[in-house]
């Protein structure tokens, strides 16, 4: 007899936890057309506002005519080309490694790195909320993973007492949580790394482009570049193209390029991804990105304030990623349609890419929102949130 789904599928939708795609119409930008409406775009991860920003499209324009529009094969076989290694090159200076290597997704990177990194007899102490492509290449990597509770260093040094000698010894965290928006505790973690021998991995995918003084994350923001091992960042949120990297030693990034199965095992990305890429740090770097980094930290520090003034939990948000903790399932999805009717575009985050009891609201914002628009949109979160007794 065929297997069926359809009763797991009514029981997703009896406990609110349903998920269906939603059709958006043009570009990734401030405002978005949302299944024939205009609504106010505040789930991108678009924060600079890059991914249409002309110099990307002139940049992935030129490459599609001067290299097609693939690779053909796997990096390994024949799918290195100059701008592949042009790109990993700018990546290295722009993180300041002796190295970079691209992967295909943050997904791809993590899941490959990981199990590159440690296996059997080995131990990965990985923060309690990190993204579950962390989680993955935990599991993929079939070393013991120990999770620490979130950002608590004290207990973290408990458990590398308790398995002192367990083999290699990999820290991974996010720097920037993505359904949270605080920042991991780096200076206190690169301190531990070194007292107990460990490496130090950091997804930054999303303080890559935004946080630092001059965009190179969150590392750069509690000045411990160096003090990281391995820096994995994305390509596509703050820079807006597609795709992801890892910034290490040259030793580290040659082993990953032996031993990292998500890496040698896939098609490599296109030249229009790359040179827009490219472009995009160029970008960051200027005094535009200087400017619109700028901009994205006074809309988040005017959000933040005002959400938690008018008594949202934001959950100790400090970045452009701002939670409004409801609780509930299906309040929550409640508040975010009530919000779309409003023209405002706020995904409803639930179970299981948050623990049950802490679904939220994850409000994203971006440089290029108008400073007048998001007075309204505060306007009318708060409106209806009150309307629904949510504040």
């Amino acid at each position: 007899m065929p297997v069926s789904y359809g009763e797991e599928l009514h029981r997703l939708r009896e406990d609110g936890l349903f998920r269906s795609m939603k059709r958006i119409e043009g570009g990734q930008g401030p405002r978005v057309m949302l299944e024939g409406r205009e609504v106010v775009h505040l789930c991108s991860n678009n924060y600079l506002g890059l991914a249409d920003h002309p110099g990307l499209k002139e940049a992935a324009i030129r490459a599609t005519e001067k290299y097609g529009v693939g690779t053909g094969a796997s990096r390994l076989v024949s799918g290195t080309m100059e701008l592949h290694v042009a790109l990993e090159k700018r990546l290295a200076r722009f993180k300041g490694t002796e190295c970079a290597l691209v992967f295909n997704s943050g997904y791809a990177a993590n899941t490959g790195v990981i199990p590159a990194l440690v296996g059997k007899g080995d131990v990965v102490f990985s923060d309690r909320l990190n993204h579950a492509s962390i989680v993955d290449g935990c599991l993929l990597s079939r070393a013991r993973m120990v999770r620490y509770p979130h950002r608590d260093t004290a207990a973290l040094r408990r458990l590398l007492d308790e398995h002192r000698g367990d083999g290699r010894c990999v820290i991974v965290t996010d720097g920037v949580f993505s359904m949270d928006g605080d920042l991991a505790p780096l200076a206190d973690l690169v301190a531990i790394k070194n007292e107990y021998g460990a490496l130090l991995m950091v997804d930054d995918a999303h303080g890559t482009g935004v946080l630092g003084a001059t965009g190179r994350g969150t590392a750069e923001h509690f000045s411990v570049m160096s003090g990281v091992d391995i820096h994995m960042g994305t390509l596509g949120k703050a820079l807006g193209c597609f795709g992801a990297f890892v910034a290490a030693s040259a030793e580290l990034v040659e082993y990953l390029v032996n031993r990292a199965r998500t890496f040698i095992f896939s098609t490599s990305l296109p030249p229009s991804v790359l040179a827009s890429a490219h472009a995009a740090l160029d970008i960051v770097d200027s005094t535009e990105g200087g400017a619109l980094r700028a901009r994205l930290n006074r809309h988040a520090d005017f959000m933040r304030e005002a959400l938690r003034k008018a008594g949202f939990d934001t959950l100790g948000s400090r970045t452009q990623i701002i939670p409004l903790l409801i609780g509930g399932a299906e309040k929550t999805m409640t508040f975010s349609s009530a919000l779309c009717e409003a023209g405002l575009y706020i995904q409803g985050i639930r179970p299981p890419t948050v623990p049950t009891g802490g679904s939220r609201l994850r409000c994203t914002l971006m440089a290029t929102h108008a400073e007048e628009e998001l007075a309204r949109v505060l306007e009318a979160v708060v409106r209806v949130g009150r309307r629904l007794g949510l504040v």
